[in-house]
């Protein structure tokens, strides 16, 4: 291990950061977002590399990842297994240990988390998960900025998880954990999720619902993904007799808090998880959400490779 690898901060799942931490990532985030909106050029990241590196299929995580690092002035290299060593049988210890020489930051998407932990173990700087099976930290960091806009603080707040137990609602579980709200949690018989593998600490901050109506009952938020996750197609025609009565619709909407908002991390599939009535309707802030990805990685990134924005910066490494 080089002297100083110790102090590197990776993000690989959301219970890696402390709610202090989180509280400033937020800060930063509302003021990156409206230089932003303000079209003031803001480039801290000048002369550092972001390493994108795909093993599932992305839209909104490499357009987000990609178009943050340069709008803070740094450079892209996206990999993807067809054109790496990483679909030739390369070690992800051995490819941790190159590329971590070559870049600043690291971002994979993979299947997983297994495997980016070994590489975040060898590597020489930070590395954010992008998505595995097991957890999605960054879009849940984006719906949490989300509800922030909206209601102040998700401190007290109940959100409703309505449909599979998967690398979503794990991650919800452990900001519910971490931020002090309630997660109300409905899945199909044989799809829920296991809050102890999730790491939970607090057995009060989730609730388990047989009846997905039961879940919206005065939530803040009503939320779900799809019913058929990257990896598990072969599933796809018994997951979608399992999940019938897990579609969000206007009448789980209607039991929900009447400022509630509706959130999908995306793509939906409007008529299988959620009714197009919803998902276009004026209690969705769906497209907020999306945006906010954007802008709560750029405030990530800046974090991993800078520290603490006025504050003594410890730098991660030399080149």
């Amino acid at each position: 291990m080089k002297p100083g690898m110790s102090l590197i901060k990776h993000y690989l799942q959301f219970k890696d950061f402390r709610a202090e931490e989180y509280a400033y990532l937020f800060e930063r985030t509302a003021i990156i977002k409206k230089r932003f909106k303000n079209y003031e050029k803001y480039t801290p990241l000048v002369d550092r590399t972001l390493a994108m590196i795909f093993e599932k299929a992305s839209t909104r995580t490499r357009v987000s990842f990609e178009a943050g690092m340069y709008q803070m002035g740094g450079s892209v290299v996206n990999l993807t297994t067809t054109d790496s060593q990483l679909g030739r049988a390369e070690p992800v210890e051995d490819t941790a240990r190159v590329i971590s020489r070559m870049v600043d930051i690291v971002m994979i998407r993979t299947f997983e988390q297994s495997k980016l932990e070994a590489f975040a173990a060898n590597s020489r700087v930070p590395v954010i998960n992008g998505l595995t099976n097991e957890y999605h930290p960054c879009q849940i960091l984006a719906d949490v900025f989300t509800c922030i806009e909206r209601f102040g603080s998700i401190e007290g707040k109940t959100v409703a998880w309505v449909g599979d137990g998967n690398n979503m609602a794990a991650t919800w579980l452990q900001a519910a954990d971490i931020l002090g709200f309630t997660l109300h949690l409905s899945t199909p018989g044989g799809y829920g999720v296991d809050a102890a593998a999730a790491g939970v600490q607090r057995a009060d901050c989730f609730r388990v619902f047989k009846d997905p109506l039961d879940a919206c009952r005065n939530a803040d938020v009503v939320t779900t993904d799809v019913w058929t996750s990257m990896g598990y197609e072969d599933e796809s025609a018994e997951r979608t007799r399992a999940f019938a009565d897990w579609c969000v619709d206007r009448e789980m909407m209607a039991l929900a808090s009447p400022d509630a908002v509706f959130m999908h991390c995306l793509p939906a599939h409007r008529g299988e998880e959620v009714e197009a009535e919803v998902i276009d309707g004026p209690q969705s802030v769906v497209w907020d959400e999306a945006e906010n990805r954007l802008h709560v990685q750029k405030a990530l990134m800046e974090y991993l490779v800078l520290g603490r924005i006025g504050t003594r910066r410890c730098p991660i490494r030399t080149r």
